[in-house]
């Protein structure tokens, strides 16, 4: 099934229905944004793109945007998203990688790259894009027909360990992404509005295609991106607002809502994913927000189609184990399973910690020729997800770590997640990151970086005591590095990487340890 047919679906049945709004102001009914979508499809066509190539789209976050991809899959090609935060030559490699034919891009973006690349360069929003308008406006046809198995979205990986891999992404994975995101998630209707704040290359962007099905509005804000502020002023005028929103976001939105006294109205749900959503974090979300949160757990290779932990579960206080719950991200979606595999690849008892796997509809096919990555993630009828988690008798499956992540100490498994949860239990403590710095000794030893609320001091004499109290000794961090903030990607996610090196580039720096192990 191709997406652009849900679209074309839309705007035959509810044509006046509001689809793309700047602000608050409407640009597009659904017939609108259908005809507009048809016309860049028409334009690419003429410029001989055909069913199955690729087209890269380099683009700030706008109602543009929606209209490209549309267009792209109008004809059957290949959507290229590239996270519009990126440098020019990292966009550039992913365009040669891809093999794409040509290239969306905004009016800085395309400058950029105008060195970069060999392939045509369209600007959207911008002249290229008026001119499809203006000259193909009276032109539509019906788009081409897609099969399951036709890759739609080619989604390149952060790329935290190396070059970013192309994950390609089917009709039949958006497919089952979209229905289970009913199933399991959120239900939508006409009246309902998406949000985008989050990069619309990325998991923001990823979930339009629920909202396009049943015909509700798109928003971008006038900003493009993420403010806090911007967002609790939008959000009561739209009404009815769902939002994808990294773990970082919410504690900044949330931040922002307590400090104007305001309790999220207009807001319906907010879909946190991405990273981990510490305990003390969404508990002070929902105290201060109300019941409008809902986890997901997923990732490129089955795009935010693993696990959800219910609006239901997140708000629950009365369940005698709601606390391990909530720290959990929830249950299998429908359309797959999970399961926590050994070395082995047989699965392990309930609550021992294994690698996640998962097998269903909503698993890629593999990585964009590269066939070595996909045989090592895809083994047995299961994507080996990376990440470590325990799964109780119930079904609810508990992260810990990234493999990679862990932590080996005179042979014991540190899982950082676990320490970060009791030193963020500190009033003082902002957010934490607890990563491996080698140790002659004990092979590694765990080192904490610590970013504190405005204003607040707290020795680490006292963060050590807390550790103490609270985990074994052997868990608890050998230093702590006080900085500013934690760095970060383009989503949100905190990047150890860049805290490991720091740690290779200035070990001295780091070598306050406390009582050995």
């Amino acid at each position: 099934m191709n997406p652009a047919v849900w679209l074309a679906r839309t705007a035959q049945a509810q044509p006046h229905a509001t689809a793309l709004v700047k602000g608050t102001i409407t640009d597009a009914d659904y017939a609108t944004f259908a005809h507009r979508s048809a016309a860049i499809g028409a334009a690419l066509s003429e410029r001989g793109i055909a069913k199955g190539e690729r087209v890269a789209v380099f683009m700030h976050n706008c109602t543009e945007y929606l209209e490209v991809l549309y267009g792209i899959w109008w004809i059957g090609a290949v959507a290229v998203p590239i996270n519009a935060k990126l440098h020019e030559k990292e966009a550039a490699w992913i365009i040669a990688n891809s093999g794409a034919a040509l290239v969306f891009a905004d009016e800085g973006r395309a400058k950029a790259l105008s060195g970069e690349v060999s392939v045509d360069i369209l600007r959207a929003p911008g002249f290229d894009h008026d001119r499809i308008y203006k000259h193909r406006a009276t032109r539509s046809t019906h788009p081409v027909s897609l099969s399951a198995q036709d890759t739609a979205w080619l989604f390149y990986t952060s790329g935290t360990t190396g070059r970013p891999k192309g994950v390609m992404i089917s009709c039949g994975n958006l497919m089952s992404m979209t229905l289970s995101y009913f199933a399991d998630v959120d239900d939508v209707t006409p009246a309902d509005a998406t949000l985008y704040a989050a990069p619309m290359s990325h998991g923001a962007g990823i979930y339009n295609f629920m909202h396009v099905l049943r015909g509700a509005r798109h928003v971008v804000p006038e900003s493009g991106g993420f403010d806090a502020d911007e967002i609790l002023e939008l959000a009561p005028q739209i009404g009815r607002v769902s939002m994808f929103a990294a773990p970082t976001m919410v504690r900044r939105l949330v931040d922002r809502a307590r400090a104007h006294g305001a309790d999220g109205t207009g807001l319906r749900t907010i879909i946190y994913a991405g990273g981990p959503m510490y305990e003390a974090d969404i508990v002070e979300a929902v105290a201060v927000m109300g019941p409008r949160f809902v986890q997901v757990y997923g990732q490129g290779e089955c795009p935010m189609g693993i696990t959800a932990l219910s609006r239901f579960d997140i708000a629950d206080r009365d369940h005698p184990r709601w606390r391990e719950r909530l720290n959990s991200v929830g249950r299998a979606q429908s359309p797959v399973e999970v399961a926590i595999l050994g070395p082995d690849g047989h699965a392990l008892d309930a609550d021992t910690v294994g690698e996640i796997a998962v097998r269903g509809a909503t698993v890629m096919p593999g990585y964009w020729q590269n066939p070595e990555a996909t045989a090592d993630t895809l083994r047995n009828g299961w994507l080996w997800t990376g990440d470590m988690g325990r799964m109780d008798a119930d079904g609810y499956v508990t992260l810990q770590d990234r493999s990679k992540d862990m932590i080996i100490s005179g042979g014991s498994n540190i899982y950082p997640r676990e320490v970060e949860e009791v030193l963020l239990s500190h009033p003082a403590v902002y957010e934490v990151a607890v990563v491996g710095q080698t140790d002659p000794e004990w092979g590694e030893v765990p080192v904490a970086f610590v970013a504190l609320s405005p204003g607040q001091v707290v020795q680490a004499e006292t963060l050590d005591r807390l550790c103490l109290d609270q985990i074994a000794r052997f868990k608890r961090p050998r230093a702590y590095r006080f900085i500013p903030a934690l760095p970060k990607n383009n989503y949100g996610k905190i990047l150890k990487t860049d805290l490991r090196d720091m740690l290779q580039a200035d070990p001295a720096n780091h070598k306050a340890r406390k009582p050995g192990p």
